[in-house]
């Protein structure tokens, strides 16, 4: 199996390993961000649906109003 490679000097392992941790350590950021992007933009849209049917309600109570 030539493909598979295991070097008898594991000194050959560390760039491997910090190239590993370096990126773990992005993957953690970048998913933090996206969460907590994710997370404003769902309270910016609950906001805005909130205000459109407000002023829908609005709207309809001077179309219609109630006697």
């Amino acid at each position: 199996m030539p493909f598979l490679y295991f070097p008898e000097d594991k000194s050959e392992y560390i760039p491997a390993v910090f190239s590993f941790v370096f990126f773990m350590i992005l993957l953690v950021f970048t998913f933090r961000w996206i969460r907590n992007n994710s997370k404003k933009q769902e309270l910016e849209t609950k906001e805005l649906e909130a205000r459109i049917l407000r002023e829908r309600g609005e709207e309809k109570e001077k179309q219609h109003p109630r006697d």
